[in-house]
């Protein structure tokens, strides 16, 4: 009877074993489908051809649309109802977000979809800094040594040094998108750490306010300069909107919720090493041997950070 009993409850492990593996595996394959989903932003971006303000605004109007009927049809929309102070966390974010996501794609003009990219995905060591001044969080020597090989790696990624600096690399255009683009990583940082400090909202319900409420503030901007928006960029602008707010935020919350944080931090670099290919196979633009080295450095490097917190 009791080897029976054994039996049974080793059945029951490894079910459970392979269970868990299951939902690991579908976990890493939706985060990173989310990522190659978001590599492809920036072909977006620059096909829509509109500016930063009106490219945000129908990101975030489409992705609202796109998030409210994908909570109505799982029957969540009770998740979205906000009390007391989740009202102010939505209402900063949400602009914060707008913030972000228009520094991000001016950067874009300025440099290239790959450079804004890698660079834009300082924010966690931006994440790690701010919540150790402002949270208190605890930091570990090996977390600050991995933030200085990060930030060497981005001052290589950059393209500004090297024997073969990137085109236009030391422009004032140029140098202008790279410090947008890192205005764009602290605003996302800012809205990572309010988020952490405020957990009355969950992820979906505050990726769903945060377009809303962009679109609301943004409202006036098409409406002031004109809707001289053609076809085939509306067709764009919807993509961005669907594609990579509703659908690729789906995946990666979705995703999310079945890993942990270290392995979550290992699949976090498909983004931009996707936006880099992207942006070689798309426009023919390409990184220097340089600039690789500092991408892989930064990867390493911002890994090692994020596996540990």
């Amino acid at each position: 009877m009791t080897s029976s009993n054994d039996h049974a409850s080793t059945s029951a492990a490894v079910e459970n074993l392979k269970s868990t593996q299951g939902e690991q595996l579908r976990g890493k394959l939706l985060v990173a489908a989310a990522g190659l989903l978001f590599g492809t932003v920036g072909v977006f971006v620059e096909e829509a051809k509109q500016d930063p303000f009106t490219t945000v605004w129908f990101r975030c109007a489409f992705g609202a649309v796109a998030l409210l009927l994908w909570s109505w049809f799982r029957g969540t929309l009770p998740q979205l109802r906000l009390e007391g102070r989740a009202w102010r966390v939505v209402l900063i974010t949400g602009g914060l977000v707008v913030v972000m996501w228009s520094l991000f794609f001016a950067s874009i003009t300025h440099t290239s979809i790959a450079v804004a990219t890698v660079v834009f995905h300082i924010q966690p060591l931006l994440v790690m800094t701010f919540g150790a001044w402002w949270l208190k969080e605890k930091v570990t020597a090996l977390q600050w040594g991995m933030s200085l090989l990060a930030l060497l790696g981005l001052v290589l990624a950059t393209g500004l040094f090297g024997s073969a600096p990137a085109k236009d690399a030391g422009s004032s255009s140029y140098l202008l998108g790279l410090l947008l683009c890192i205005g764009g990583a602290t605003a996302y940082a800012i809205v990572t750490l309010i988020a952490k400090a405020n957990r009355s909202v969950t992820p979906f319900a505050l990726v769903t306010w945060q377009c809303i409420v962009g679109t609301t503030l943004l409202a006036w901007w098409p409406w002031v300069h004109g809707w001289s928006v053609q076809a085939g960029s509306l067709g764009w602008l919807a993509g961005l909107g669907v594609i990579h707010t509703g659908l690729a935020y789906v995946l990666v919350y979705t995703g999310m919720a079945k890993l942990s944080a270290g392995k979550i931090a290992a699949l976090q670099f498909v983004y931009p090493a996707t936006a880099v290919l992207v942006d070689w196979l798309v426009y023919g633009r390409t990184l220097s041997a340089i600039q690789l080295i500092g991408v892989a450095m930064m990867a390493v490097a911002i890994g090692v950070v994020s596996r540990a917190r």
